[in-house]
């Protein structure tokens, strides 16, 4: 059993990275890592997101702002971080990852071809049949994918790796998760394995250490990041309402 912090009715996870990895490994299920913009809006207007985080076994306290909010409102009750980046550098490197029982989810051709040559780098060997080039999904509301569904039920990997954006890969997980008859272990771990591929820009490991991923991807693309984590504000008003 792990030690866990409920934040907005939130179960984080509180434990080391091998332990964390160890029972996903033996016990499969669902992994997430939520991010602030996605706490801040996503969680509070969409039903389906917040089924998939109240309703996943394994969330990571990943957004940096959210900690600090709250280690700073909750001086008995402190949360540790871990960021979705940390735990799948530390899940790839620590052989975690069975390559051949394996598949990819990938939100382009581009970084389909580029996180497996990354991969294939790191001595994981990922062909394109364990790849899957996800159609586009509405953000809001109800998410299925009969197709990637029937995919998996016959090839049955044991992990699952989600890379497309976050807000919807968690909403995805959680159909797969609910809905095939078997339970892989899905990782839901944002642009990760996009920051350790370069198919966006790269996050030191100092800069996660310290939180500060957020602003090096508004600096990358500013139009882009800025009214995104600018929104996150109001992500406080609601951790003020559980002092």
């Amino acid at each position: 059993m792990f030690d866990r912090q409920v934040i907005l009715g939130v179960s984080y996870i509180q434990a080391d990275l091998k332990t964390i990895c160890e029972q996903l490994v033996q016990e499969g299920g669902l992994l997430v890592a939520p991010s602030g913009p996605g706490l801040a809006q996503d969680f509070p207007e969409d039903p389906s997101y917040r089924d998939a985080l109240l309703q996943a076994d394994y969330v990571l306290p990943d957004s940096g702002y959210m900690v600090l909010l709250w280690n700073l409102l909750h001086k008995k009750s402190k949360l540790k971080r871990i960021s979705g980046l940390k735990f799948l550098k530390f899940f790839l490197e620590n052989d975690f990852l069975d390559a051949d029982s394996s598949f990819w989810i990938m939100p382009r051709l581009y970084d389909m071809e580029e996180n497996q040559k990354w991969l294939k780098s790191k001595s994981h060997f990922v062909d394109a049949s364990q790849s899957y080039l996800a159609p586009f999904y509405n953000r809001r509301g109800k998410l299925e994918d009969r197709p990637l569904l029937e995919i998996l039920e016959s090839e049955r990997p044991k992990t699952v790796v989600i890379n497309i954006g976050g807000g919807v890969q968690e909403k995805l997980g959680h159909y797969l998760i609910t809905n095939l008859s078997y339970k892989p272990s899905i990782l839901c771990t944002g642009a990760a394995l996009a920051f350790l591929s370069g198919v966006q820009v790269s996050i030191p490991s100092w800069a996660d250490k310290f939180y500060l991923g957020w602003l090096i991807r508004c600096i990358k693309s500013p139009r882009v990041y800025i009214p995104r984590y600018w929104k996150s504000f109001s992500l406080a008003l609601r951790l003020l309402k559980e002092i």
